[in-house]
């Protein structure tokens, strides 16, 4: 890779190598990103409780650490509006340093914080504000990433490209979950002081590396034929809610799939391996491990197929069945069975949920024009993904033997799953298939048939 920039061809086309490099930013700075996201999860579930919170009453204290992962869910709205803004505005590059380095900055102070018994309740008060950084970050990491890939990659390939962003979420997540592995076996004493802030240390090494990478990449050719022609949208989120706004309700519907991957990564473990069920914390750390590998492999799959016949069917399985294999993975974790959890583990999470997870970047991109979509993005699925957050909290309430909005136990945490996955689902039922449509066209007013039935022809993946 070299330090000269990449342009387009005379003929208007981008370099062969473009689309790679954008998908490979995108990995990166993903994978950094939700490594670091999913670090402060695992301490959530395992250690904070302990750190930062009074343990005279145990229950309260994991709950309320379990809410601080929470906290970064509602300020990913909040940063989305801005950064939204500034990514259709001045570019997605520069949103995707920014949120590369807050994530870094904040992740690394994380780990240098003073314990409760040594500041008192100052020390979780400085935990949720790192918190609330790490959420600003998270806004809009995704969407721009996803922005970049999509609106770099070839017409017909726009969803395996944009899904390099989830395979590099992924990756963080297995990285993320590995280093706790060591981590979580340490003698408690050891845990407890040092232990816990070495992952969270770590990341500055791949902040650099991260850094590096997407600084070299060009913006993107429709971003900038928009700077050249003068047709940047001079205010964005306003031009969103004026002509967008069904598609942004339909993202933040859509979104709450997400909850899947919270209630297993987070709210599962602690409760797989409270005292109540008392599974091994390394065993339940290395069921999330292989299940997002195996995801690693079915992501592009996934994503191929969705080039193929299209993103509503792929995502509609992945929301379909999501909630179906939840039932099984927590029925699995209440029959002390590893190898059943494992399967259902590995089916669920890495197969099943991949389906939705794989092609969502392409899915929701492509329903906003170039002017709006990085607004569009990163408002809906971060009003969305606020709900996954928060599903962690609201699972520990129904889970509690008082319940929770009539639900209780870990049925009640399934069923609730599955209500939000069916919004999800029906959200997208609703929308439009755009799989064949020309990237320059997206988000634009619907054609005649006889046009559409033309384009198809001229822009059909071939078999």
């Amino acid at each position: 890779m070299t330090d000269q920039p990449v342009r387009a061809d005379a003929d208007g086309q981008e370099p062969q190598g473009t689309p790679r490099k954008a998908a490979v930013a995108a990995w990166i700075g993903s994978a950094l990103e939700y490594y670091d996201f999913f670090i402060y999860g695992s301490a959530a579930a395992l250690i904070f409780s302990r750190v930062f919170f009074d343990m005279s009453d145990p229950a309260t204290a994991t709950l309320q650490s379990l809410a601080t992962f929470g906290v970064a869910y509602a300020a990913r709205p909040v940063g989305a509006f801005f950064l939204g803004h500034i990514g259709d505005k001045y570019g997605r590059k520069k949103i995707m340093l920014f949120t590369l380095m807050l994530m870094g900055v904040s992740t690394f102070l994380i780990g240098c914080l003073p314990t409760r018994d040594q500041i008192g309740g100052l020390a979780p008060a400085l935990l949720v504000f790192l918190r609330v950084l790490q959420g600003l970050s998270a806004a809009g990491e995704q969407a721009s990433a996803g922005s970049m890939s999509l609106e770099h990659a070839p017409a017909d390939r726009r969803g395996y490209f944009s899904s390099f962003t989830l395979n590099g979420t992924q990756f963080g997540q297995i990285i993320a979950t590995l280093i706790f592995i060591p981590i979580a076996a340490l003698p408690e004493e050891h845990l407890l002081s040092w232990g816990w802030r070495v992952p969270f240390w770590l990341s500055a090494g791949v902040t650099v590396l991260g850094y590096y990478i997407r600084r070299r990449l060009e913006e993107t050719p429709v971003f900038e034929q928009a700077v050249a022609g003068g047709t940047v949208a001079r205010m964005p989120v306003a031009e969103l809610f004026r002509h967008h706004w069904v598609d942004v309700l339909r993202v933040t519907c859509a979104a709450f799939i997400a909850t899947v991957t919270t209630i297993f990564n987070i709210w599962a473990l602690s409760y797989a391996t409270s005292d109540e069920v008392g599974l091994d914390k390394a065993v339940m750390l290395w069921v999330g491990v292989v299940a997002n590998a195996v995801a690693l492999g079915a992501i592009p799959l996934w994503a191929n197929l969705s080039d193929r016949i299209g993103r509503k069917p792929v995502f509609l399985v992945g929301a379909i069945g999501s909630p179906v294999m939840m039932f099984a993975y927590l029925g699995a974790i209440n029959s002390h069975s590893y190898p059943l959890v494992f399967l259902t583990g590995i089916v669920g999470l890495g197969i099943v949920y991949s389906a939705a997870n794989s092609i969502w970047p392409a899915l929701y991109g492509e329903m906003f024009s170039a002017r709006v979509r990085m607004s569009g993005m990163a408002i809906g699925t971060q009003l969305g993904f606020a709900a996954a957050g928060f599903a962690v909290a609201s699972a520990a309430g129904i889970a509690s033997p008082e319940g929770w909005l009539g639900l209780r136990g870990w049925e009640g945490v399934g069923i609730f799953t599955a209500v939000l996955c069916a919004i999800s689902a029906a959200a997208i039922a609703t929308a439009r298939e755009t799989y064949r449509v020309p990237t320059e066209e997206l988000g634009t007013k619907r054609r005649t048939p006889g046009r559409r039935r033309e384009e198809q022809d001229r822009t059909s993946v071939p078999a």
